[in-house]
């Protein structure tokens, strides 16, 4: 039960970040990172999460895909 509580109260704190939390967190990755480094960071960031909307609408197509092999044969068998 604390677990959820706890899981509760952080998706309310990352619900809750508005631009100023924003601003000091780019200032952070910034000095990290250095400027130079952003364009980098952005673009791998960018390919991933191609990537994983690529993978995700595999995984959606193959389960639909299932799903139509399953009716079918059902209706095959009645």
């Amino acid at each position: 039960m604390a677990s959820l509580l706890a899981l509760d109260q952080m998706i309310i704190l990352m619900a809750s970040l508005g631009a100023p939390e924003l601003l000091i967190i780019l200032v952070i990755v910034i000095v990290i990172f250095g400027a130079g480094k952003l364009p980098e960071i952005g673009g791998a960031l960018g390919k991933g999460i191609r990537e994983f909307r690529t993978a995700t609408k595999e995984i959606e197509e193959a389960e639909k895909d299932i799903q139509e092999a399953a009716d079918e044969v059902e209706a095959g068998q009645e």
